[in-house]
């Protein structure tokens, strides 16, 4: 039995001292991101900002892939699928976590198949309304709603979207109905509430501050824990008499499940480094985008709450995407 015990201590032991040194060289070759959207976008950008940092910190080239297709789907089952060493990982959006909700058949599990490393940025929505519109508050567009029970449109960027489901989170929690119109993308559906053709839209606050602060638009919340510091004067939507009422754009970094702890831990390390970096931070921020970073197994609980939170508002909803 001692013998026994020996024996498995010691390999054990190796087991271990083998993972910590693979971690204490690693990386030794170029580390591939995987970006499931095209080039541009939100994700795209934090991917070649930080990716640069990395590099340059590593020694080692930074390559952001961009794999787009069904809607960021096909990308992350790519990634569900690389070798589990570290030099494939992944960059998603929070359509990560709401994907095993809207689709009947998913070639990978959110959670299960992925191992968190750090999540990068943060953006809440924002509520505005055409001036035509009779409410100066979120109330007021309650008491509007319940008085004219479907009449009221609200625009998105598209079928379960951020926007989408704030909207429908909103529908369910003031018992109101509203009727939605979805967009191809943010520009179109911000296009639509200007030119007065849909009542309201929920959408990112870079995008809505300008008409905000033109006038064309009237701001009526943010759907963040605390007012932003770009538009102060709006009252956050928990503040309007919604406990709880946080939605927001999220974008953080996986990699496949089973990837070395040691591993994760190193490319934790160097991407905060890079997301905390002042010239990351500032361009991040110029575009709506607060740098927000975690320990891996938060990100992991994170998405685990973010997972069935979701799960629950597209159920009420009766959303289903094929």
């Amino acid at each position: 039995m001692k013998f026994d015990i020996r024996m498995t201590s010691l390999a054990s032991l190796a087991f271990w001292s083998a993972h910590g040194a693979v971690a204490q060289d690693y990386p030794l070759k170029a580390i591939r991101c995987i970006v499931p959207f095209s080039a541009g976008g939100g994700t795209d950008t934090i991917a070649r900002l930080v990716g640069a940092k990395v590099s340059a910190s590593v020694g080692q080239t930074f390559v952001v892939e961009n794999r787009v297709g069904a809607d960021g789907r096909l990308g992350t089952e790519m990634a569900a699928k690389a070798a589990r060493d570290g030099y494939t990982i992944l960059l998603v959006s929070n359509l990560h976590s709401i994907s095993s909700s809207v689709f009947s058949k998913l070639p990978y599990d959110p959670v299960k198949d992925f191992a968190g490393i750090t999540l990068a940025a943060t953006t809440p929505n924002m509520l505005v309304v055409h001036p035509s519109v009779p409410a100066r508050s979120v109330g007021d567009l309650v008491r509007l709603a319940r008085s004219q029970p479907g009449k009221l449109n609200f625009g998105t960027s598209g079928l379960a979207q951020t926007g989408h489901l704030s909207g429908e989170l909103l529908k369910t929690v003031a018992k109101i109905s509203m009727t939605h119109v979805p967009f191809k993308g943010t520009a179109e559906a911000t296009i639509a509430v200007v030119g007065g053709h849909v009542d309201m839209v929920f959408g990112s606050v870079a995008t809505l501050v300008p008409h905000a602060k033109a006038g064309t638009l009237r701001a009526l919340a943010i759907t963040a824990a605390q007012r932003s510091a770009v538009v102060p004067e709006v009252r956050t939507m928990i503040e309007s008499g919604f406990p709880g009422f946080v939605t927001m754009t999220w974008y953080g970094y996986l990699a496949p499940a089973g990837t070395p702890k040691a591993i994760i831990s190193k490319l934790n390390t160097e991407l905060v480094s890079g997301l905390k970096t002042a010239d990351v931070r500032e361009r991040l921020l110029a575009i709506g985008l607060d740098p927000s970073v975690n320990a891996p197994e938060e990100y992991d609980e994170f998405i685990r709450t973010e997972v069935v939170r979701w799960s629950k508002v597209v159920k009420d909803a009766g959303i289903k995407l094929e």
